[in-house]
Order: C-alpha cells, then sequence, then structure tokens
C-alpha cells in the first residue's frame, strides 16, 4: 500500500512541477511588464498556439514526416554497416575512421550543401536528419554486437553452432537494449536534425514557422512550434521507448 501511494505522489508530482514552474512565468512575465515581443507568458503562447492551430498543425506534419523518414533511413543504413564492421576487423579500421570524420562535421555547415545538391524538397531535410541519427545507432549497435561475453560465445561454437545461429541466438539479443539506447538519443537528434535543415532553406515546417514569426516579432508564435517541436520530440522518444518494451521483453 505504501509502495503505491509513494508511485501514485512520483507520478503526480512532475506535472506539478510544470504547473508551478508554469505560473511562476506567468506571474513574473505580468509583474515585470516583459515586453510579449522579448519574452512572452504562457498565456499568450497558448492565445497564440489556438490562433495558429492550422498552421502549427500542417507545419508539425511536415517537420513529423521529416524526422521519421530520416531517422528510419538512417536505422536502415546503420544496421548493415555496424554488422559489418563488429564482425569484419578490416572493414572496422577502414570504416570507422572515415565514419567518425563524417560525424565530426558540424552539420550546420552541410546542411547548405545538401539543400544545393538535393533542392528545396523534403529530401535535403531527410538527409540532414539521416546524417544527425547515423552515428549513435551505429556506434550503439556496433557496442552491443561486441558485448557478447566471451565464455556463452565459446560455449556456442563447442556446440557447434553455425555464425549464423550465434549472430541470431547470440550476438542479436545481446545488441538490441544497445541498438534502442541508439535509437532513443538519435531520435531526440533527428527533431534538431529536420529543424536545422528548414532554417537553412524551407517553404514549411516548424523551423520555417519560427524564423519566420522571430523575423516578424511574432514571438508567442515562436514559442508555440518550440512547444509543439518539444512535444514532438517527447512523443518521438516515448514511442521508441514503447517498441523497445515490446521487443526486448527479456530486460528489467
Amino acid at each position: 500500500m505504501a509502495a503505491s501511494s509513494s508511485r501514485l505522489i512520483g507520478r503526480a508530482a512532475t506535472p506539478l512541477i510544470y504547473l508551478v514552474l508554469l505560473a511562476a512565468w506567468e506571474l513574473l512575465a505580468d509583474t515585470l511588464k516583459v515586453p510579449a515581443w522579448i519574452l512572452p507568458a504562457p498565456s499568450a503562447i497558448f492565445q497564440a498556439a489556438v490562433k495558429w492551430a492550422p498552421e502549427l498543425i500542417q507545419d508539425g506534419w511536415v517537420t513529423l514526416r521529416e524526422t521519421v523518414g530520416g531517422f528510419l533511413l538512417a536505422i536502415v543504413l546503420s544496421l548493415p554497416l555496424a554488422i559489418l564492421i563488429s564482425l569484419n576487423p578490416l572493414a572496422r579500421k577502414l570504416l570507422y575512421p572515415i565514419l567518425l570524420g563524417l560525424q565530426s562535421v558540424p552539420k550546420v555547415a552541410v546542411a547548405p550543401l545538401v539543400i544545393l545538391w538535393f533542392g528545396l524538397s523534403e529530401w535535403p531535410k531527410i538527409v540532414v536528419v539521416v546524417l544527425v541519427c547515423f552515428f549513435p545507432i551505429l556506434v550503439n549497435m556496433v557496442a552491443g554486437l561486441e558485448a557478447v561475453p566471451k565464455t556463452m560465445l565459446d560455449l556456442m561454437r563447442s556446440l557447434g553452432a553455425s555464425p549464423h545461429m550465434v549472430f541470431r541466438r547470440l550476438r542479436l539479443p545481446v545488441a538490441l537494449p544497445h541498438f534502442f539506447t541508439g535509437c532513443k538519443v538519435a531520435v531526440t537528434f533527428a527533431v534538431i536534425g529536420a529543424v536545422i535543415s528548414e532554417f537553412v532553406a524551407a517553404q514549411d515546417g516548424l523551423g520555417y514557422l519560427i524564423l519566420i514569426s522571430t523575423a516578424q516579432s511574432q514571438t508567442p508564435l515562436a514559442f508555440a512550434a518550440i512547444a509543439l517541436l518539444t512535444l514532438l520530440s517527447i512523443a518521438l522518444f516515448h514511442g521508441v521507448e514503447f517498441i523497445e518494451r515490446r521487443v526486448v521483453d527479456w530486460t528489467p
């Protein structure tokens, strides 16, 4: 009974803290008479969100589409490379330095070039999201495939297990928690990558909406778009976490 009560208190504490912070923000903005174009109160942000709801939903859908598309494509590209790098020492020596170098390049610097190569369609944004998501997934998957206990590996080999069976029955189950850790990191970066590309050149999306609204001093609308981006990022993170609980059901 005490444990259930503490869990209920813990669940209620987080939204209560958020409400207190929002109330303090509203009170300070009203007391200090901060201009709305500098720092709008939560009530002004909410009013802007209601007023511009159709535009927020439309641009949010564009950003979500770019984010999910780039994230899924990054998974498709990183998994085969991770398997190759973990199982082939030569591939690790050749590919890992190249991939590390690509990861070190700032994505803000690459985004204009990608848009120059692919035009103003959604593909440049998806490519930037892939570049942002690719490395976290790859590194975590490689770490997972190499985290197999040597004793278990030797046992399966001594029992005559084929390399395919060792991979399917041992390496892959051990690697899956690491893979989902990389996915949870990458999916939050994916939203950032989509917004970066929309800042550089776009005609829609939440990044474009933030850029236009700040240029017109419509700061409440910019904050509403930022709030929607935050909600999208949290929802995607929990979506990956939900899939992880269904797939990796043997871990606590």
